[in-house]
Formats: structure tokens, C-alpha cells, sequence
């Protein structure tokens, strides 16, 4: 799985440039939230699911979804930001007392 995430990056890359090339929703800066979203996908797909990277991936996830909504007016900056650090308290929970490993940790 990690051979893709090279080229799923420079998809992301390529399709968020296009997009802003051709003016799909102008306000937006596709590059950064397609690469927010693809860099989350990574996290969860590649390798195996430990306590960080169920924090790390879902929320650059919700970070790119959060982006993409402010850019476009449905929500205020002032939403967005204490949204994230509250979904990063509830993935920081999540985590703890989830029977999941600690990356580095080699599964038994």
C-alpha cells in the first residue's frame, strides 16, 4: 500500500491544480484541501491503524473539509478553528481508550 501514496499525492496535486485552473468554485484553493484530505487518506490506508494515526488521519480529514466549507462561505473562520480543536479533543479521547497499539510498537 505505501508504493500509491506517491502517486496518490501527485494526483491530488494535479487534480487540485486543474480545478483552480478552471475556476471550479474560484475561492478555493483545491491544492491545499485535496492535499489535506489525501494526506489523511494516507495516514488510515497506509501501514496499520495505531492510536496516532486514527488522530493524525481523520483529522486532516475533517481539517481539509473544514477548509474547503470556510473557503466557500458556509462557515466563518471563527467556526472552523474551535471546530477542529474540539474534534481534536474528541479524537484525543477516542484514542485513549481505544485497544488499538502505539505506533512504533510491533504488533504481537
Amino acid at each position: 500500500m505505501r508504493r500509491v501514496v506517491a502517486p496518490l499525492f501527485l494526483i491530488a496535486i494535479g487534480v487540485g491544480w486543474l480545478l483552480s485552473a478552471k475556476q471550479v468554485l474560484p475561492g478555493v484553493s483545491w491544492i491545499w484541501v485535496l492535499l489535506l484530505g489525501t494526506a489523511g487518506l494516507s495516514v488510515l490506508l497506509v501501514g496499520r491503524l495505531t492510536r496516532s494515526s486514527l488522530i493524525v488521519g481523520p483529522f486532516l480529514i475533517l481539517w481539509g473539509t473544514a477548509s474547503f466549507l470556510r473557503q466557500t462561505g458556509r462557515i466563518p473562520a471563527e467556526v472552523e478553528v474551535p471546530s477542529l480543536i474540539i474534534a481534536l479533543g474528541v479524537l484525543l479521547l477516542v484514542a485513549r481508550f481505544a485497544p488499538l497499539p502505539e505506533a512504533g510498537v510491533p504488533p504481537r
